[in-house]
């Protein structure tokens, strides 16, 4: 299969409504992707086949998970995952991409502009920083393998709503980080974890997303500084 048609057929095993635009824009994003990855470390997927399968079909699983009209920020995306493919599958919802990577934050602008996104904003800052003055303004936060889980809840939750949702991608023997991350979850306002696991077509790897609902606020004290997080994790 080409790219193109190992996309959509993903896209259709998924049970996830796309345009063809979307589908072009997707492989706009790949190629800009790879040709910026020869001069500059974004992803170690270099084949455009596994690009899709290994981002883009990886990522759309948690379309299913948001709705039209949220906000919602996506913590640490680096390259733009899960954050930009979402913006694509979800025109109706709005993506805001945040890194502390000034060189990843340039190079996502061009692409929001090279496919005419609108519902897509890229900030450069570090996530303690910017939850200064965005508590609690987020229907939805999401992350992709950037950090520990009591780490990611204390930089994300802050952000989300009560009544909202943390939802953190991670892989499928992420229990005893689960596990650890049980006191954080209650600290932070959102004591229950859900798992839920999801299969990649064309990739058949198992993987998790874990989905922790905000019940109640965040106490004001957090997120803490980032070296804090990192030495006296809650």
């Amino acid at each position: 299969m080409t790219d193109c048609e190992l996309l959509t057929a993903g896209l259709e095993r998924m049970h996830i409504k796309f345009c063809p635009q979307a589908v072009d824009q997707l492989l706009r994003f790949s190629a800009l992707l790879l040709d910026k990855n020869k001069v500059m470390n974004l992803t170690a997927v270099t084949d455009p086949c596994e690009v899709v399968t290994r981002h883009f079909l990886d990522c759309a699983a948690l379309v299913p998970y948001l709705q039209a009209g949220q906000r919602v920020l996506d913590v640490g995306t680096g390259a733009g995952f899960p954050g930009l493919p979402l913006a694509i599958l979800c025109p109706e919802a709005s993506f805001v991409l945040l890194d502390a990577q000034r060189k990843r934050i340039d190079f996502l602008r061009e692409v929001i502009t090279a496919l005419g996104l609108t519902n897509c904003t890229a900030v450069h800052a570090r996530a303690e920083d910017f939850a200064g003055d965005n508590r609690a303004s987020f229907d939805a936060a999401t992350s992709r393998a950037v950090a520990m889980l009591r780490v990611l809840c204390e930089l994300a939750l802050p952000m989300v709503k009560v009544g909202g949702a943390f939802l953190a991608m991670k892989a499928v023997d992420c229990m005893d980080e689960v596990g650890s991350a049980a006191n954080a979850f209650t600290v932070l306002g959102a004591p229950a974890a859900e798992l839920l696991r999801y299969t990649v077509p064309f990739d058949e790897i198992p993987r998790v997303i874990v989905r922790l609902r905000k019940t109640a606020e965040t106490p004001a004290q957090y997120p803490r500084r980032f070296k804090r997080i990192q030495a006296d994790p809650l």
